[in-house]
């Protein structure tokens, strides 16, 4: 059955899953999965021009099953794993996306901060970085004014609830929707700047968070 991507990306992935950067689920549901970020952009009108994070990206989902239907679109890679970040380099160099793709490894609350970084994506995606609140505060802040959040929302959870919109507020997210494309998605407009304040330093946002 036709997977949606390139044979050269499917055994990348399917490498990524052997060294355990990919989780137990077979790599043709997590492509599938992955596909639904992109469904999701398309279905809300989302057409990034000017660069794509995907934020704790692992063994390279979503983002490089985004990057094929994108792939005029920069793409960074970020992780804080410095053998992931090691396996993405060497998958980058197998695909020949560069230098459209580049990997970032470091702790977001610290890349953050860069001036290179910030505020300057259209697109942030997000599929199991962690919590509401720790997702909110690390990706805000490398969302441009306009740029959109997409997360990877579990099946069973009322999206309101989980990103309150005051909680959002807070980093200049606007408010949660729902958005089903095969699997459950929350989709944020940037709608300010994200506050200087944030992130706060390294391990703060997921013991303290905002919301």
């Amino acid at each position: 059955m036709d997977s949606g991507i390139s044979p050269e990306l499917g055994a990348v992935l399917a490498r990524s899953r052997e060294l355990g950067f990919l989780g137990p689920l077979p790599v043709e549901h997590q492509i599938e999965h992955a596909l639904g970020f992109w469904k999701v952009a398309q279905a809300c009108g989302i057409s990034p021009t000017r660069r794509i994070l995907d934020l704790g990206s692992g063994g390279g989902i979503p983002g490089l099953v985004i990057q094929e239907r994108w792939n005029q679109v920069p793409l960074t890679l970020l992780d804080g794993s410095v053998r992931r970040c090691e396996f993405l380099e060497e998958a980058c160099d197998e695909l020949d996306v560069r230098p459209r793709v580049e990997v970032r490894c470091g702790r977001a609350e610290e890349l953050g901060h860069l001036t290179d970084l910030r505020a300057s994506f259209d697109l942030v995606v997000s599929r199991s970085f962690g919590a509401p609140p720790l997702v909110a505060e690390c990706s805000a802040p490398f969302l441009a004014p306009g740029g959109h959040l997409i997360v990877s929302e579990p099946p069973d959870e009322e999206t309101e609830q989980r990103w309150p919109a005051d909680g959002n507020s807070l980093v200049g997210l606007g408010p949660a929707r729902l958005v089903v494309e095969g699997f459950r998605f929350a989709v944020m407009e940037q709608q300010e700047l994200c506050p200087d304040r944030y992130p706060r330093r390294t391990g703060v946002p997921a013991k303290r968070p905002l919301f």
